[in-house]
């Protein structure tokens, strides 16, 4: 797993070259889902459980991503949870706990906007978490995710990365926007300035809890285009791979 300096944040694709690979993306996985899900292909078999981790810089894309990854698929057939700062009720149990439910179980998928990862990164960062806290979900948050891949879950985790002057340009052309303003807080702003702590705390993460059966996909977001593209084909990739593990018949292979 490479460090974030090191991607190459000037790959790019054309308006015509995304179109393309967008539009025999989303067939694609739209025929996956349905085999997964029992509704078509030999026997109707259940494919395994489906979770899909988004992780990046604020502006970084993960919501067009996500757009264009579900777009096609009935509401019924994917659920999209989002994460926010947990509640009192939430801070009174285990940092994972509140995060099973949203699990998909076999036939299911599940997209996650931000998630078990907080705690070593926001709650790291504004110490939230004591660095025993902290420290310690690097084990057990592989322990959580092994456990999961024992039972035949495909996980996909991405970290979505740009710079910090497109982060910038991006924040500046938001706040331009009466329509998209309510999308920059001022924790927004607050962050940006903590851009080497958070820089730290995303490297030490990948580097502790990339794992084979949970590696860490790290996404060049500096054009959208090649950001939604690459996630797509990726996640097309490991439902292959997991169709394989639990005996299904991938079609087209």
């Amino acid at each position: 797993m490479g460090r974030l300096d090191e991607l190459d944040l000037t790959l790019k694709l054309s308006a015509s070259e995304e179109a393309s690979r967008l539009s025999a993306a989303q067939q694609r996985i739209l025929e996956l889902r349905l085999i997964c899900g029992g509704l078509i292909g030999e026997g109707h078999n259940l494919g395994p459980p489906v979770c899909v981790v988004f992780e990046g810089w604020d502006a970084s894309g993960k919501g067009g991503c996500i757009k264009r990854l579900v777009a096609p698929m009935d509401p019924r057939h994917v659920r999209v949870a989002e994460f926010a700062a947990p509640t009192y009720d939430e801070k009174r149990h285990h940092f994972l706990w509140r995060f099973w439910p949203k699990l998909p179980g076999w036939g299911g998928m599940a997209v996650f906007d931000r998630s078990w990862y907080g705690r070593v990164l926001v709650e790291r960062v504004e110490k939230f978490a004591t660095g025993e806290q902290w420290k310690r979900a690097y084990d057990e948050i592989v322990a959580f995710e092994t456990s999961l891949a024992a039972e035949g879950m495909v996980l996909v985790k991405f970290w979505l990365h740009l710079s910090d002057e497109e982060q910038l340009k991006r924040f500046e052309s938001r706040a331009k926007d009466p329509l998209r303003t309510w999308k920059l807080t001022d924790e927004d702003w607050r962050n940006r300035k903590k851009r080497a702590a958070y820089t730290k705390a995303v490297e030490d993460m990948i580097d502790k809890t990339s794992t084979d059966v949970a590696p860490w996909t790290l996404v060049e977001a500096e054009n959208k285009r090649w950001a939604r593209i690459k996630v797509l084909e990726t996640v097309i990739a490991a439902i292959e791979d997991g169709m394989r593990r639990n005996g299904l018949v991938v079609p087209g292979s």
